[in-house]
């Protein structure tokens, strides 16, 4: 019993065997062939062509934070939505309800933060 089950898996592993081996001859080879002449343009950061002018970990404005924020919850939505739409036909009146339901929330989530200013960039 356990002669079968090893045959089975040998492919498997010879198939891992193989594949790690390969992995470190490729990496290997590289660092060995590969030039190492590291210059200063080579060793600074790209920055759209320019020579960076400020710090990277400068202040970031939290609208940026809550617009990502608020595109998730949607995105969210629209991935909770979609197989509820599709499979609707299938759907028991409870199903549409709790939909509604959750609609209903984040609807009143979105007039929320519309009321609240959160949406405004100025």
């Amino acid at each position: 019993m356990n002669t079968m089950i090893l045959s089975e898996y040998l492919s498997v592993l010879i198939f891992f065997i193989f594949s790690f081996g390969l992995s470190c001859i490729i990496l290997g080879l590289s660092y060995v062939l590969a030039t190492q002449n590291a210059d200063t343009e080579k060793l600074s950061p790209y920055e759209c062509g320019f020579n960076p002018f400020d710090d990277a970990r400068g202040a970031f404005d939290v609208r940026f934070y809550l617009v990502a924020i608020l595109f998730i919850i949607f995105d969210l939505e629209v991935a909770f939505l979609f197989p509820w739409a599709v499979a609707l036909s299938d759907v028991t009146i409870f199903g549409f309800w709790t939909m509604f339901i959750f609609l209903l929330i984040l609807t009143v989530g979105f007039i929320y933060e519309w009321k609240k200013g959160a949406l405004d960039w100025e």
